[in-house]
């Protein structure tokens, strides 16, 4: 059952937290996000619209939804196993571009971003808070430098 978006209190920490987090980032590390990738229009443009659509089309909607299919539902607390799997692969993923902490950085985004799939049923919000979680980052490398 889709939750309103105005009552879930989970969309509402993603919201206020991204920026935080992100801030936190630039402020301690921002060299180490690669400052100057981010002053180039085309990496920005892929950060904030390509990848977030590619990344959650592919692990929240397919590999996700397959799992969805053939795991046991969520418990009564704690994200699915279809969500905590697809989660793990996402954070695997970003291995071969990213340092490990970094890869591994993306795990619980990633677990928020699956359960607001989940929640809603939906990947729109997914896709929105990736791009907007990549967009701080950004402007906390370019802030931290």
């Amino acid at each position: 059952m889709a939750t309103a978006l105005w009552r879930d209190p989970w969309l509402a920490i993603a919201v206020v937290a991204g920026p935080l987090v992100a801030g936190a980032l630039g402020w301690q590390w921002g060299p180490a996000l690669g400052a100057g990738h981010w002053t180039r229009p085309l990496p920005v443009l892929m950060a904030i619209s390509v990848y977030p659509l590619l990344e959650e089309l592919c692990f929240r909607g397919l590999l996700q939804g397959w799992l969805l299919e053939r795991l046991p539902r969520r418990q009564a607390m704690g994200p699915s196993a279809a969500n905590v799997l697809s989660s793990m692969a996402f954070a695997a993923a970003h291995l071969p571009s990213q340092a490990a902490a970094w890869a591994a950085a993306t795990l619980l985004p990633s677990l928020l971003l699956g359960h607001l799939r989940e929640r809603h049923d939906s990947l729109l919000l997914p896709i929105t808070l990736h791009a907007y979680f990549n967009a701080g980052l950004i402007v906390a490398a370019l802030h931290g430098r």
